[in-house]
């Protein structure tokens, strides 16, 4: 892989990377005690606690622990991403070892397989 790819594709990692992070800390904070990619919902505080605010506020919550775990776990997928690229094995298909089209890696930077795996993988042969 080339460098300037290699370098396109470590900047979208960061600045999804920063997207997610930014998303998530404007219902969540970070769990100081956990993985970098771990963060915990807030429960919103609506005002006066009569019966619509309560259902208002649990219901908002149900909402963004969905939210947070979606999130995490691009997250996480990124993380994992910006690992392999310091490790320098990013690129490479995680079943058969061979290098991901670059087509793909620019569309889904955080592919860990080739097409021809993932297809096999979900039966779509």
């Amino acid at each position: 892989m080339e460098d300037s790819l290699k370098e396109t594709l470590n900047q979208k990692l960061l600045d999804e990377k920063a997207r997610l992070e930014t998303e998530l800390s404007r219902f969540a904070h970070r769990n100081p005690r956990a993985a970098e990619a771990d963060f915990t919902a807030d429960f919103p505080n609506i005002g006066d606690k009569d019966e619509t605010e309560s259902a208002s506020e649990v219901a908002q919550f149900s909402d963004n622990l969905s939210l947070e775990d979606e999130l995490e776990k691009a997250l996480r997928d990124v993380e994992s991403a910006l690992k392999l690229m310091k490790a320098g094995t990013y690129g490479l298909c995680k079943y058969c070892k061979q290098p991901i089209d670059e087509r793909r890696l620019l569309a889904r930077p955080t592919s860990t397989s080739c097409i021809e795996c993932k297809k096999t993988l979900t039966q779509e042969v």
